[in-house]
């Protein structure tokens, strides 16, 4: 197919994401009860082909809603089970030495690792060490792996979706800057509402539940994010983008709060991401462009791992998130 054929498809490719995402919605809540922002800002980040981080206390779905959106979505699927003694090839794989019993002639074999899928699963990823975490770094910048010295592509679509449990400190290696940047959103998961809470009890309790329906396939999925991509956003928009990042940023620009509270903010991979999820947002509304409010739904899951606040906003009992909200109220 030509690159001009393809093209016309856009807008009809984009058209459809709506039904597409509510579909997946719609499987989703089969197994998961409430967690609706959650997964809205889940199924951008994938949309917009990006990676994501789940930070959240034990037992609130994030292992189960992941696994059952690679169920629903129809991609391979690998849980990678993070712990102190991992190493990087347990990630990525090992050549091993094979010999030919009908020669006795021996060759290296290249066995692949769990990274080999299109959803990724890294369970507690703060809980193996640094060494390991960048094993992911290259899979996740580039979607290639390098063993041996030989570098292997990462079937597309591919997506890594990691967890962290922000209250155990103990045997736990914090993420650098570096890796926290590759992840698109930072989405803290909360506890569900009472109400909801219930509807687990009841509905996990249980041993019938509704049978799960593919929604879409990796080709599928492969067409929606080029086509996101596409959507336009306005320079007007672009450079209000661009000021709410900078604005993060201490230095003789930036608002009193900023210079009083952090010790460092985003930097420009950050208006990528805000820029690509206004277009997911966009072309979920039904929308060819992008406006200033696409791209303040997902500022807080783009910049609260980017900004990093100091000892004066601990004291004062600010958060990123507080910051944040106070950067939203600008008129840039």
């Amino acid at each position: 197919m030509s690159d001009e054929v393809e093209t016309s498809y856009i807008p009809e490719i984009i058209a459809a994401l709506p039904e597409v995402s509510e579909r997946i919605k719609h499987e989703l809540s089969k197994r998961i009860v409430g967690q609706g922002g959650l997964v809205e800002q889940l199924l951008v980040s994938i949309f917009a082909r990006g990676h994501c981080l789940l930070v959240g206390v034990p037992g609130l779905a994030k292992t189960l809603l992941v696994r059952t959106l690679g169920d629903v979505a129809d991609l391979k699927f690998s849980r990678i089970q993070f712990t102190p003694d991992m190493m990087p090839m347990d990630i990525t794989g090992n050549e091993i030495i094979e010999e030919d019993h009908a020669t006795g002639h021996r060759q290296f074999k290249f066995v692949k690792g769990p990274i080999f899928a299109q959803l990724i699963l890294a369970d507690e990823i703060n809980r193996t060490p640094p060494k390991t975490q960048a094993a992911l770094l290259e899979a996740m910048q580039e979607s290639k792996v390098t063993v041996a010295g030989k570098k292997y592509d990462l079937e597309p679509p591919f997506f890594v979706i990691a967890t962290q449990n922000p209250i155990e400190q103990e045997g736990t290696y914090p993420l650098p800057e570096a890796q926290l940047d590759r992840f698109m959103f930072s989405i803290n998961v909360t506890y569900p509402e009472f109400n909801e809470e219930v509807d687990i009890l009841l509905s996990t309790t249980q041993d019938h539940q509704e049978p799960l329906y593919k929604v879409i396939d990796a080709e599928e999925m492969v067409a929606l994010q080029s086509a996101v991509r596409c959507v336009p956003v306005p320079r007007s928009v672009a450079e209000y983008t661009v000021k709410l990042v900078s604005a993060t940023r201490p230095g003789p620009n930036s608002p009193d709060f900023i210079d009083k509270y952090i010790r460092w903010g985003a930097g420009p991979r950050a208006c990528q991401y805000l820029a690509l999820a206004g277009k997911v947002h966009a072309a979920l509304d039904g929308r060819f462009n992008v406006a200033i409010e696409d791209i303040q739904r997902s500022a807080h899951s783009v910049l609260r791992h980017r900004v990093m606040i100091n000892y004066q906003a601990e004291a004062d009992m600010l958060t990123p998130e507080n910051i944040i909200d106070q950067l939203l109220e600008i008129q840039f």
